[in-house]
């Protein structure tokens, strides 16, 4: 197949596919490339949809890459989609999720902890919107369940991976606390 068809071809899998496809993907319908054949494409692709300033960007986002609107043209798709409405979420599945995405895995109790509130119906609805999982058990008493972020959390949100979320200080020294616990160091205190 020659590149320019191998291009057509990448542009129509990205076109058709509603979430990001990995190199993996890609590379499973063209078994002939390697994955750095089929990133350089995509450079192509991409640089290519650029500089001719196309109403669509290629982006790599959440392991993959992905067919996007060009960002100028945001206010123009708006309108012509205003009747469709984005499902939001609200303040308090916002704050359980952010606290989900820095201080992962995290228990149920430990979130609770924080917003001092249950958060029963907030994990029940950000695990059936998928932007949570079950990421295992805590080597605690009751083996309590921990969440962590998905793959559709990354995409939600647009990021590339968790090393693109903002950083908030202090929450680093939190985090590893929470995985000592999870490796059952912290085991005998959390007994207590």
């Amino acid at each position: 197949m020659s590149e320019n068809n191998l291009k057509s071809l990448i542009e129509a899998m990205l076109f058709s596919s509603e979430h990001p496809l990995t190199l993996e993907q890609i590379k499973t319908v063209l078994d002939n490339l390697n994955t750095q054949e089929i990133r350089k494409i995509l450079e192509d692709l991409r640089l290519e949809y650029e500089a001719e300033n196309r109403g669509m960007r290629i982006v790599e986002v959440a392991g993959g890459f992905q067919m996007v609107t060009a960002a100028n043209f945001t206010p123009f798709i708006k309108k012509l989609y205003k009747q469709r409405r984005m499902e939001r979420l609200s303040k308090p599945a916002l704050e359980t999720l952010a606290i989900i995405a820095y201080k992962q895995p995290v228990t149920k109790r430990e979130i609770e902890a924080l917003r001092n509130v249950d958060v029963s119906g907030m994990i029940k609805g950000l695990l059936e919107k998928e932007l949570i999982r079950v990421a295992g058990r805590k080597k605690a008493p009751g083996n309590p369940k921990v969440y962590g972020t998905t793959r559709q959390f990354l995409e939600y949100f647009g990021l590339k991976s968790l090393e693109e979320l903002p950083k908030i200080e202090g929450l680093a020294i939190s985090k590893e606390t929470t995985r000592e616990e999870i490796d059952g160091r912290d085991a005998s205190s959390s007994a207590q």
